[in-house]
């Protein structure tokens, strides 16, 4: 069974840097899937997608957010973090990962910009 778990600090300072994981558990990510996303939902708000990392090119970034975001990935854990800066209290939502065209999708985590 392919699960997925999201990590990463809850609460954030404003223009600090949030890094989120995401581990990926009954598949690889180095064989198996060539997408890796993440998407988020803002509370009171709609998803919002961020972006994807890509075997087969750079990643791709919302205008948005490309500005700030990143994604990157990690064979030898099995994993892939995306990384946001100089972070806002409208980046508060629940940050959401997801593999094989969201097939597959983690249970999602609160992230609380907040001083």
């Amino acid at each position: 069974q392919v699960q997925l778990q999201e990590s990463g600090p809850g609460l954030v300072k404003p223009s600090q840097a949030l890094s989120l994981t995401c581990t990926v558990s009954g598949g690889s990510i180095t064989t198996d899937f060539n997408y890796l996303n993440w998407v988020r939902l803002p509370p009171g708000k709609g998803l919002e997608y961020i972006g994807f990392w890509r075997n087969s090119g750079n990643p791709y970034l919302h205008p948005a957010l490309k500005s700030r975001a990143s994604i990157s990935r990690d064979t030898s854990k099995n994993e892939f973090t995306l990384n946001l800066t100089s972070v806002t209290p409208e980046d508060t939502a629940t940050y959401f990962c997801g593999i094989g065209g969201f097939y597959y999708w983690g249970q999602g985590i609160q992230v609380t910009v907040s001083s």
